[in-house]
């Protein structure tokens, strides 16, 4: 992500804008039919205030983008933007020399309109979604990458719920598409061949770049669990068209996953909801949620395999759970007005970690995962979090959500001590002691369930709308259900710079399981391994490639202490070749009293010897059921429906 950047306020109240007030909809219509090129077209048209005297006006471009946390506009991929008058004189604009993002311009007089083009190239760049998505039969419009929006004299008083849109869209002539948009007129053929959907329905700009639009010649839209009102829709678009062939069994899992919500939520707050699926190895991998869909970018076989339907199962459930908590449940510093205030994100541990947690939990409800699959994710998040993330000891939860938007671009070498978007692994850790706290303190009577029914069910039904939320809400939702002293409880956890998670009593002494280790890798630790290197982390406290180059070394570790380091080479092991197998067997000959491994290792040119003195033999975690405590975890991942 971009660094954060504070908005020259003053810069962009200076001049009168008189010319901003919208007496109609913007129109904006996008061109899709270049996006196999990589090359996506807009043209919008701005009504403004006609003037007989020359009116200064500032636009921007969307930088903070709802649910990236951080200003994160994909601006550098943005071309050929140039703004006219209806009779086609060219406007100049001037960058604001400290705010990227705004353009100062001059209104011609007795203008009544503006009229920009702008291209969005959709290729790699360094924001986390790098705007739209394109393949060579499909693409993932982002609404925010192709326009720009009047201030409203400021920054502080520009409401995006305020500016309306008709928007349309223009797309190759043999493809077919699915958006949470609805349309006003469609299928309208041009002399060129495309198909001009002419148009949505007219919405707030906030609605618009909530709504993407998938859109794919391999494109397969599916009525998810057609009893429920409102309806519910999986719209796939991928490489191929036996990407989008997934079985009845799998259309049946995320039909689940339609009742469970509602049996959790007791509540639902849009008009309909769409599951936008793109399955291609040829875009960026991620999820992004979005109050009545989900924007869920996939590899391209992982509806049709099933190792990576497990390994991806999380996913759509996790967006989807943002739908309730992080769109119409909000953090009050993630509430902003407008795309440009910047976003504050001390409570993510709640819009992620819950989300997390949840996600996880709605995934095995629904038959997505199995409880063994939970059961292993729950044991490596809580090994890496109580053994192999010693930078908690100088960055505590609460930083890495308060840090977020600087913390998405690290991540890599020695990320064990630097930490960074901790809060999604560490939610399922506090959020579960809290559900089993909850649980165990009323006997069973009442659960976290409670809290999520109250705090996202708040109203009922509603169309989309955003109601904040603060720490003190979440303290008085968790009271309303268990009374105790959950602001110390929190805090405890979240400003905690303890070597171990302070969370860990929620599995080891209330969950019905404790973490333990064993000789045999799990199904994560097996999915992590599945490139031929060796997850020993909780052994050497490293991890190594296929070719022995170590990715990771975890400070204080025996690696560590005997003075290896990411981007090292394992040459040798024992005076043999190395290869993966070869050290795990040293590993194994280790163990007890055997010898120390030695190893060859090249550092950039230089080669030395590295005895490292470990006799544990390989660990990887587990959860293992402790009789002696009732089994909540269990009772947890149980379905809410039959």
């Amino acid at each position: 992500m971009s660094p954060f950047r504070f908005l020259p306020l003053a810069a962009l109240c200076a001049a009168a804008l008189s010319a901003t007030a919208q007496t109609a909809p913007i129109t904006l219509s996008v061109d899709l039919t270049s996006a196999p090129r990589k090359i996506l077209y807009s043209t919008e048209t701005i009504p403004v205030t006609s003037s007989a005297q020359p009116t200064d006006m500032t636009l921007v471009y969307p930088e903070w983008i709802p649910g990236e946390h951080g200003p994160t506009g994909p601006i550098i991929n943005q071309a050929g933007f140039i703004i006219t008058t209806p009779s086609g004189q060219r406007i100049n604009w001037t960058r604001d020399p400290l705010d990227m993002f705004s353009y100062h311009i001059t209104v011609p007089p007795n203008t009544s309109e503006l009229d920009i083009k702008m291209d969005h190239l959709a290729v790699a760049g360094a924001e986390f979604t790098a705007g739209g998505s394109t393949s060579a039969n499909l693409a993932l419009l982002s609404w925010n990458t192709l326009l720009v929006y009047p201030l409203n004299g400021d920054i502080a008083h520009t409401r995006v719920s305020d500016i309306m849109v008709s928007p349309s869209v223009k797309i190759p002539g043999n493809w077919k598409f699915g958006t949470a948009l609805e349309v006003v007129s469609g299928g309208i053929s041009d002399a060129q061949g495309g198909i001009v959907v002419d148009t949505f329905k007219t919405v707030s700009l906030e609605q618009l770049i909530d709504s993407p639009v998938l859109a794919g010649r391999w494109f397969r839209e599916i009525d998810l669990a057609p009893s429920v009102t409102p309806k519910h829709y999986l719209d796939l678009a991928g490489d191929g068209p036996e990407d989008i062939a997934l079985s009845q069994q799998h259309i049946d899992q995320f039909s689940k996953l339609v009742l469970e919500t509602g049996a959790l939520y007791k509540s639902r707050h849009y008009n309909s909801y769409h599951f936008l699926v793109t399955l291609s190895d040829q875009v960026a991998h991620f999820g992004l949620e979005h109050h009545q869909s989900s924007d869920d970018r996939v590899p391209e076989k992982t509806f049709i395999d099933e190792g990576s339907f497990t390994e991806e199962g999380d996913l759509l459930p996790h967006e989807f759970t943002h739908s309730w908590n992080g769109k119409y449940r909000r953090p009050a510093g993630l509430a902003t007005p407008n795309y440009q205030e910047p976003m504050q994100g001390n409570l993510l541990w709640v819009y992620e970690g819950l989300t997390n947690y949840l996600g996880d939990v709605l995934a095995t409800r629904s038959g997505i995962w199995s409880p063994e699959v939970f059961r292993d994710r729950l044991a490596t998040i809580a090994a890496d979090l109580n053994n192999a993330r010693p930078g908690r000891t100088w960055r505590n939860l609460q930083d890495t959500a308060t840090a977020a938007q600087i913390l998405y671009s690290a991540g890599g070498a020695f990320d064990n001590w630097r930490r960074d978007t901790d809060y999604y692994a560490e939610g399922d850790l506090l959020w579960l002691e809290i559900d089993a706290t909850i649980r165990e303190k009323s006997h069973g009577t009442k659960s976290l369930n409670n809290f999520i029914a109250a705090f996202h069910g708040l109203g009922g039904n509603t169309p989309p709308k955003v109601v904040p939320y603060t720490f003190d809400n979440v303290v008085s939702g968790l009271n309303a259900v268990v009374p105790m002293d959950w602001a110390a409880f929190l805090r405890t956890r979240l400003d905690a710079n303890e070597f171990n998670a302070p969370e860990m009593p929620g599995i080891n002494a209330l969950s019905g399981y404790k973490l333990t280790f064993t000789d045999k890798p799990n199904y994560w630790s097996t999915l992590e391994e599945s490139d031929g290197g060796l997850n020993a982390r909780y052994s050497l406290g490293l991890t190594v490639g296929a070719n022995g180059n170590i990715g990771d070394v975890i400070i204080g570790g025996i690696s560590d202490k005997s003075g290896l380091a990411p981007g090292f080479q394992i040459i040798a092991v024992n005076g043999r070749a190395f290869t993966p197998g070869i050290l795990r067997a040293a590993i194994d000959d280790a163990k007890g009293s055997g010898p120390a491994i030695s190893l060859i290792v090249e550092n950039t040119g230089y080669f030395k010897t590295i005895a490292l003195n470990y006799h544990d033999g390989q660990r990887y975690p587990q959860l293992e059921r402790v009789d002696s405590v009732p089994d909540r975890l269990d009772t947890i991942l149980a379905p809410l429906t039959r």
